[in-house]
């Protein structure tokens, strides 16, 4: 309970205004959730409008991760230039323009287009959220407070599963794929209104010299006494390094948490989480489920997603983030064996769908408490100061890429060598996702983001054992 008292109790030494920024900025991954979880469901009925093949399913579903590459490798960047806040309010406008866009769109073709703007909203959300949080939260609960933006986008994946069964056919009569799609244009123009409250970020204001900003910052969101202390840290950690770019990213201080970022990026989209949640329905109308069924079983698991998200935000501070990796990773491996399984059991048709579909909530559970929240948790912390934000956005474009190769060969391959061998060749994914975290992932639980550069500088922070005994000392004497 102290983790949930340090979060949410209105009298915390930081006081609420560090909460009260860190959701709005979190309403980043509500975008983010919505635009995944909304296509699932429209899909079903986009096919009625325009006869879909599995490849041009494939690729109506994953041209937002085309728009999503291009905003993850110019955010990183844009985020340094111009600031996290700035570009928060670009993307919610983006995101806006084009929930219009493909609501309204005459064709096909103009439907992809405007999936890929709205993707580029997508990108930048991914990696603004996380770095503006990071930044802003106290170093003991920047975990929790990090995992706010997992959990909006478990939430904005519900809403969307919530809104494609509102606008399902079945339930109004009419084909309703438009309206879902416009309807993130709600959740977009509440992060553009919220970004009136938010302050820039104090690291990126002090970086820029705009250092009594920074102090006024940090005097809201601090105790005050630590103030003048935390921005001579900031400056000193700000002084020792040139403005970093891409080429930065491959010095040999710099390599291991690079590698670390880009495997654990790939890592979570071969897992296999977004074959569940772009094509939960798609798969659960195939094993015998009507479309209003599969809507419904789909809201299942969005409600699985965000409840076990809201454990892990209870768990990050208080086991860390390794354990939480390891078991989730070890978890999701058997439940895809046993969902691949399940498809070779032809005789037990009555029972089939409902293998099917306790094994997707319980791999999706296990995902919720590991590779959803951690990974954005992970490479907003471990990397220097000076390329944070085009690091997370070198990370997030490999992310984007695997789930753009996932999402537009997962229908073909299934078509191919069917559903059983496909989610079997998932879970060989998620076997060697374990042993590289176990191999590489460090644990950064209650250090600040100074520390844990000073420790990347004397090559101490990357590997199994890096600072877990230091962490977890620190950790016991608060």
């Amino acid at each position: 309970m102290d983790v949930v008292n340090r979060v949410f109790n209105a009298e915390s030494d930081h006081g609420t205004f560090v909460y009260f920024i860190a959701a709005i900025a979190a309403l980043n991954g509500l975008l983010f959730g919505f635009d995944v979880g909304v296509i699932s469901g429209a899909l079903l009925y986009i096919d009625q409008s325009f006869t879909l093949s599995p490849f041009m399913q494939g690729l109506v579903t994953s041209s937002v991760l085309v728009g999503a590459m291009i905003g993850a490798a110019t955010g990183g960047k844009l985020a340094d230039r111009f600031g996290r806040r700035r570009l928060t309010l670009a993307g919610a406008v983006v995101f806006f323009v084009g929930s219009f866009g493909m609501a309204l769109s005459p064709t096909l073709g103009w439907l992809i287009v405007w999936r890929v703007v709205e993707g580029v909203a997508v990108g930048v959300a991914s990696i603004v959220g996380p770095l503006y949080i990071a930044e802003t939260a106290p170093p003991d609960v920047r975990g929790a407070l990090g995992f706010l933006q997992q959990l909006m986008i478990t939430i904005g994946i519900l809403l969307a599963y919530g809104v494609n069964y509102l606008f399902a056919p079945e339930f109004l009569g009419i084909i309703g794929w438009r309206w879902m799609l416009w309807f993130g244009a709600v959740p977009a123009a509440v992060l553009a209104v919220g970004t009136y409250f938010l302050p820039e970020s104090p690291r990126w204001l002090v970086e820029n010299e705009r250092v009594e900003e920074a102090r006024s910052v940090l005097s809201r969101i601090r105790d005050t006494d630590a103030v003048g202390e935390e921005v001579e840290e900031i400056r000193e950690v700000s002084e020792i390094e040139e403005k970093g770019g891409l080429s930065d990213l491959l010095e040999p201080w710099v390599r291991p948490a690079l590698i670390v970022g880009v495997g654990l990026a790939i890592i979570q989209q071969f897992s296999g989480i977004n074959t569940i949640i772009y094509y939960a329905p798609t798969i659960l109308s195939n094993i015998g489920f009507g479309d209003i069924a599969s809507l419904a079983g789909t809201i299942g698991v969005g409600v699985v997603n965000v409840a076990l998200t809201v454990v892990a935000v209870l768990l990050v501070d208080r086991v860390g983030r390794r354990p939480l990796l390891l078991v989730g990773t070890a978890g999701m491996t058997v439940m895809l064996a046993i969902l691949g399984l399940g498809f070779f059991l032809p005789g037990l048709s009555g029972i089939i769908g409902y293998v099917t579909l306790g094994s997707m909530f319980l791999y999706v559970a296990f995902y919720a408490i590991s590779l959803g929240p951690v990974f954005w948790l992970l490479i907003s912390e471990i990397y220097p100061l000076r390329i944070r934000g085009t690091a997370e956005g070198v990370a997030s474009v490999f992310n984007w890429g695997a789930n753009f190769l996932v999402g537009l060969t997962f229908l073909p391959l299934i078509d191919r060598i069917g559903e059983g061998y496909s989610f079997w060749i998932l879970g060989a994914f998620c076997l060697l996702a374990f042993v590289f975290i176990y191999a590489r992932v460090p644990e950064t639980m209650g250090r600040s983001l100074e520390e844990i550069e000073a420790d990347l500088r004397n090559n101490a922070i990357m590997g199994p054992d890096a600072d877990v005994e230091d962490s977890e000392r620190e950790h016991r004497t608060d």
